[in-house]
């Protein structure tokens, strides 16, 4: 229709004379089929969709068609207008694009035209210019080698300004303002030292030099009267000290003193430390870097140290290598004497100062110094005299141990253990340790009661039953590692961990040395006395390597091995993940001679056992008479000579063994007997009703009873004769159907029934566990009765 015409025109579509073409497809709308071209748009498809939606079969809504064209004729005029507006655009943008690019290159050219003058100008007033530069070059040069020189001799005017300002103050004794200005004054020489003029810092260094000298001579002369007014130091007993540190009657001003002297000291601490070199030890003791002693504390250590180098240096009584512990107890008494003087009088002022030194701790580290020198210069002497250097050693630890824990000394200063580190010095020390040690042990192996407990008749404390020699050996390595578990390096820590390794291992050899004299005894005392030692090493070894202490020592071990690739990947990865420990090794060692020593008392009691069951084997078990023809059971006669052995052996085990070894010792045993009834007599034998209740009585009643003392279930040890007993003793027809249901199984794995009852299920229901299937029908043909089934 001509409405229908306008209507394809007016959305954009080609007109009807499409439906010509090939490939055509037919769509019924309505009651009319209108065609749907499969190839191209599809118009009249649309169109029919179009009209179906807005008309439908209400030909009434026709009247609508009029408004519907105006609507999408105005659409599509809007449409044409946007075509012609985006068609007539374009051309424009091109237009412009192009003319922007042209502009810009124009303007391009005459920027290069304009460089290119522009370079040619400032090439033409360089070379102009070059004469004038030259010139200026030199006028630089002077000018900054004047501004040079105006520096220093400003610096020199400076240092001068402050040296005539120090001599002023001293002239109105304004001493505080002088100390102040030459602190200043070596803030400067610090400041100077990257400077290159050599003249200058000597001028710097000099002036505070002497202006250093005469304050400090001054300050320390006022300082150490007042000192004496306050009987400083305090070497007598308590009841003089009480005396010096009561308050005297001008006991403030004598404070007051004190304090002002103290401070202005202090002052001085920064010229000193340019001026004063603090005397070291050698680099070989490897000692932490620590600060110079602060200058006034150093004033106040001059009467203790001369007392020091007086009574122990020289050829005083009291200066003999064979005594150190005489200058180690009088630093410590000195330490102790002056604690409270320093805490209540002197801590308080350095605390006024903003000073973050600690009175004590400083007084103790300059006394310690004292120490370190001693020892550094006795140790050669008697280095190669083993009692003379032990008990040095001996001292010097007990030293440390009251420094840290009673005086409260840090672990970052320089201490003893430092000196004993020296090379020399440690492998003397190591050498020295092991000597001894192996004497230890010599001692305590060759004792009368070395395999004696020495708590066997406490029984809650001997609850391992450890040889004398073995809890003594463990306490020596417990005190070797208090020994040197405050060494200063981890590596020293390693090598000492090394030999207490050695040790547990000579002492393990020494062990199994008289192991193996005790072969033949194999159940005597001394054979388990050896046993109960091997399991308190191991368990010992095992609860140290929990230790803090031993996990560091494990991690720095990981480190040295990591280092020199000495270990597998797989050994590192099991050091760090704390799979392994440092005494694994050790540990493992002792474990395997723990169990071929249990092994070889099994084996021992169970061929006693096997003898005694001789006579049970042989048993007829064919032709017992029934439970019903006894009036009560009664246990085999022949079962009488191995239950009596298998009690004797656990009562003596139980009291020569330790709980955890004995119940290794039992459960091991018990699996033994198990087999071997299960196989010797069992197996070995076919068993009528009788036979089978008197066997299934022996074991329930009597032998399975024996280990009741030790365990709440012992059958459950004893599986292969438990369920051997339950087949033997099944009635008749549970037994016949139980071959049957074993049978059925059989012959169903060969012909592929799976929905046939289960072996398994079935004996699992009676009880039976441990057991195979082809051992339950061997059981079961071994069951002399069976009734005529006609089969």
């Amino acid at each position: 229709t001509p409405g229908l015409a306008v209507f394809c025109g007016v959305v954009g579509f080609p007109c009807c004379q499409q439906h010509g073409k090939e490939n055509m497809a037919t769509v019924a709308v309505g009651k009319k089929e209108v065609t749907k071209d499969l190839d191209h748009c599809d118009i009249p498809y649309y169109v029919s969709e179009f009209v179906e939606r807005e008309v439908g079969n209400d030909y009434d809504s026709l009247r609508k068609l009029d408004n519907l064209i105006d609507k999408l004729s105005e659409n599509k005029k809007q449409l044409e207008e946007q075509v012609l507006t985006v068609s007539s655009e374009v051309p424009k943008r091109i237009q412009n694009a192009l003319k922007n690019a042209e502009d810009s290159k124009k303007s391009l050219s005459r920027l290069l035209e304009e460089e290119t003058l522009l370079s040619d100008s400032v090439n033409s007033h360089l070379l102009k210019a070059q004469p004038w530069m030259e010139d200026l070059d030199v006028l630089i040069s002077q000018v900054e080698e004047i501004e040079r020189h105006l520096a220093y001799l400003k610096w020199i005017s400076r240092i001068e300004e402050l040296s005539d300002r120090i001599q002023q103050y001293l002239m109105t004794n304004n001493v505080p303002e002088a100390a102040s200005t030459l602190a200043f004054m070596a803030e400067l020489d610090i400041k100077l030292q990257e400077s290159s003029c050599s003249h200058l810092l000597a001028f710097v260094r000099s002036t505070v030099k002497f202006w250093h000298k005469i304050l400090k001579d001054k300050l320390s002369s006022d300082f150490e009267e007042v000192l004496t007014q306050l009987r400083w130091p305090f070497v007598g007993p308590p009841q003089s000290q009480a005396l010096g540190l009561a308050a005297p009657a001008s006991a403030p001003d004598v404070y007051n003193n004190l304090e002002m002297l103290f401070s202005q000291l202090l002052k001085l601490q920064t010229s000193d430390e340019l001026l004063t070199k603090p005397k070291q030890l050698p680099e070989k003791y490897s000692l932490p870097p620590s600060p110079p002693i602060i200058l006034p504390i150093q004033i106040m250590l001059n009467p203790l140290q001369k007392r020091f180098k007086y009574h122990f240096t020289g050829n005083k009584q009291t200066n003999v290598l064979n005594k150190p512990e005489w200058y180690l107890t009088q630093v410590l008494m000195w330490i102790g004497n002056h604690a409270k003087f320093l805490d209540d009088k002197i801590q308080p002022i350095l605390d006024k100062a903003g000073s973050s030194v600690n009175a004590g701790l400083e007084f103790s580290r300059a006394l310690v110094m004292l120490i370190l020198e001693k020892l550094a210069a006795d140790i050669p002497c008697l280095l190669y005299d083993d009692a003379l250097f032990c008990h040095l050693v001996d001292e010097v630890l007990l030293f440390e141990r009251e420094l840290y824990s009673v005086h409260g000394y840090l672990s970052s200063f320089p201490s003893c253990m430092h000196i004993l580190s020296e090379e020399s010095c440690f492998q003397r020390w190591l050498t020295v340790e092991k000597k001894f040690a192996l004497q230890k042990m010599d001692s305590m192996l060759s004792s009368e009661a070395a395999w004696i407990s020495q708590y066997k008749d406490i029984t809650d404390v001997d609850e391992m039953k450890v040889p004398d020699c073995a809890e003594t050996f463990m306490t020596l390595l417990l005190v070797i590692t208090d020994r040197y578990k405050n060494l200063p390096t981890a590596s020293r820590k390693l090598q000492f961990l090394g030999l207490q390794k050695e040790l547990v291992d000579d002492f393990r050899i020494r062990l199994t040395q008289v192991m193996k004299e005790e072969t033949r005894a194999s159940l005597g005392f001394r054979y388990c006395a050896i046993l109960n030692a091997v399991n308190y090493i191991a368990t010992v070894l095992a609860d140290w390597a929990d230790n803090v202490f031993f996990l560091q020592l494990q991690q720095a071990e990981l480190e040295v091995r990591a280092e020199s690739n000495a270990v597998s990947k797989l050994q590192l990865g099991q050091l760090a993940s704390m799979e392994s420990s440092v005494f694994d090794e050790m540990i493992n060692l002792l474990e395997r001679l723990k169990h071929d020593m249990l092994t070889r008392q099994v084996d021992h009691v169970f061929r006693e056992v096997k003898d005694a069951a001789k006579l049970y084997k042989k048993e007829r078990w064919l032709s017992l008479p029934s439970q019903a023809e006894q009036a009560v059971m009664s246990l085999s006669s022949t079962a009488c000579p191995m239950l009596l052995t298998l009690r004797d052996r656990l009562l003596q085990l139980e009291q020569q063994l330790c709980h955890s070894l004995f119940k290794i010792f039992w459960q091991m045993l018990a699996e033994k007997v198990d087999i071997y009834i299960y196989q010797e007599i069992i197996m070995a034998n076919h068993f009528n009703e009788g036979g089978a209740a008197q066997l299934q009585f022996d074991m329930s009643r009597n032998l399975f009873p024996l280990f009741s003392h030790y365990c709440k279930r012992p059958e459950n040890y004893f599986k292969h004769i438990k369920e051997a007993c339950i087949i033997l003793n099944l009635n008749i027809g549970s037994a016949l159907l139980l071959k049957d249901v074993l049978q059925s199984a059989s012959e169903n794995e060969t012909t592929l029934k799976p929905n046939q009852p289960s072996a398994t299920a079935a004996l699992n229901e009676l009880g039976v566990y441990k057991l195979a299937q082809k051992d339950v029908e061997i059981l079961l043909n071994l069951r002399a009765s069976w009734p005529n089934t006609g089969k």
